[in-house]
């Protein structure tokens, strides 16, 4: 959800109260269907309590809206080390006095009551940049579901019996079967990032004109069945399709599958949310890291899509030459479109969501799994960190690839056509997956 161009005050904190209560909501899920003890328990050295996670969402709530909008005292003071994402590694945050749990949701409910007190009567216009078009409480709410995609990430790491439900997702389209293998993106220019989209981060900013060679890209991300060919095939076992620095990932970790992948009665099974299942091989593959999906487009003759290259696939409409918020084109997400917010706890099959097709027809490119690209993550021309160097710019380098489009895992607010996520290239327990791409011979 956005604010529409021209949207009045009262408008403004509609939307920015309803992106923050349906935040909200998500995060007292995945915090209120474990015990306490599973709140406070480490489930992986990648990931903090879920008890840390839900105190530092107050903790910033209360940093930025209350203090820097509102101009209010330190609540908790003592608290902003504690909840200091750069100031502690995620696998020392147990050492920490951290909030015991109930004392955690008192926490963030009192931040959010003020929060909402503070929304009714800060102006919308004229405020500066922080408020502008309510982007402060955007921020907000992009970085409670974020968080809340980092909880869902600590409930698949965590054993035990499944304390998650939701409904299965649609099945693939009626035409999926007939769809081309891969599509052309013809060369030329296009904008890439916005300048324009009023919730948009640092990062995406600001529009501007990228020229790109033509290119095929695979109209559906890669499937567990094509996946497990590659396996089969010897995939982990050949030095020829890895990187130096992946083939020794392969060796030090016996890497043989994506992550909560295992043989059992000669078939792959997985574990998804505490329930054993066998990979359906309709699915995107999911739990792979960058090293793994460059290895699978070598062995394919083929390779990891460029950002600017996955960007022009998902919001350049060669009709008009502009580029849209989304494939589709500009209205908002609905579950029609595409897998996000947690709604599903899994990806659609490929050939899902026919109506949230680019308009050269490639699908998925939004939600059901964060796609691998081949990029760096560095700033575009004319960067400017806003409102915090750490959002962005700590992070740009030749350290960290860009991913692009969502998972089932990112909520509507936190995903977008020019949103950038990154990671480094060995992170297997994100809702990782990709498609591959290849140039186009020329004419």
């Amino acid at each position: 959800m956005r604010p529409a161009p021209g949207s009045g005050p009262a408008a403004l904190r509609e939307r920015a109260a309803s992106a923050l209560l349906a935040a909200r909501a998500r995060t007292r899920t995945l915090t209120t269907c474990v015990d306490e003890r599973e709140l406070v328990a480490q489930h992986s050295p990648l990931m903090s309590p879920l008890v840390w996670d839900l105190a530092h969402i107050g903790n910033q709530e209360e940093l930025w809206l209350l203090r820097a909008v509102a101009g209010q005292e330190a609540l908790r003071p003592e608290l902003d080390p504690v909840y200091d994402a750069f100031g502690h590694p995620r696998a020392e945050r147990p050492s920490l006095p951290l909030l015991p749990p109930r004392e955690a949701h008192a926490y963030a409910a009192d931040v959010r009551g003020r929060v909402l007190d503070v929304l009714e009567r800060v102006p919308m216009e004229g405020g500066g940049p922080l408020l502008a078009d309510g982007f402060a409480f955007g921020m907000i709410a992009q970085h409670e579901q974020q968080h809340d995609e980092t909880m869902l990430i600590t409930h698949q790491l965590r054993a035990g019996p499944a304390a998650l439900t939701a409904p299965e997702p649609p099945g693939p389209a009626p035409d999926a079967a007939l769809l081309p293998a891969e599509v052309l993106v013809e060369g030329g220019p296009f904008t890439m990032g916005t300048s324009t989209e009023p919730w948009a981060l640092d990062n995406e900013r600001p529009a501007h004109p990228r020229l790109v060679g033509a290119f095929f890209i695979d109209t559906l991300p890669v499937s567990n069945g094509a996946y497990t060919r590659f396996i089969e095939d010897g995939g982990y076992s050949d030095p020829r399709w890895w990187r130096p620095e992946g083939w020794e990932q392969v060796r030090r970790h016996s890497l043989s599958a994506p992550l909560f992948w295992r043989r059992e009665g000669g078939a792959w099974v997985r574990r998804r949310f505490g329930v054993t299942e066998p990979v359906p091989p309709d699915e995107p593959v999911v739990h792979v890291s960058w090293y793994e999906a460059a290895a699978y487009a070598e062995w394919a003759g083929r390779r990891l899509p460029t950002e600017v290259e996955w960007e022009k696939a998902a919001r350049h409409d060669p009709a008009s030459g502009r580029s849209r918020r989304y494939p589709w084109g500009d209205d908002d997400p609905t579950p029609e479109h595409a897998n996000l917010g947690q709604r599903h706890l899994r990806p659609a099959p490929v050939g899902a969501y026919a109506r949230g097709a680019s308009p050269l027809g490639v699908r998925q490119l939004m939600g059901d799994v964060w796609e691998w690209t081949a990029s760096d993550f560095l700033p575009y021309p004319g960067f400017r960190a806003f409102p915090y160097r750490e959002y962005s710019e700590v992070f740009f380098g030749d350290g960290h690839k860009v991913l692009r489009g969502g998972s089932f895992a990112v909520d509507p607010v936190a995903c977008r056509g020019t949103f950038r996520n990154w990671d480094l290239p060995v992170r297997r327990q994100i809702f990782s997956g990709f498609r591959t791409a290849r140039d186009a011979e020329p004419v």
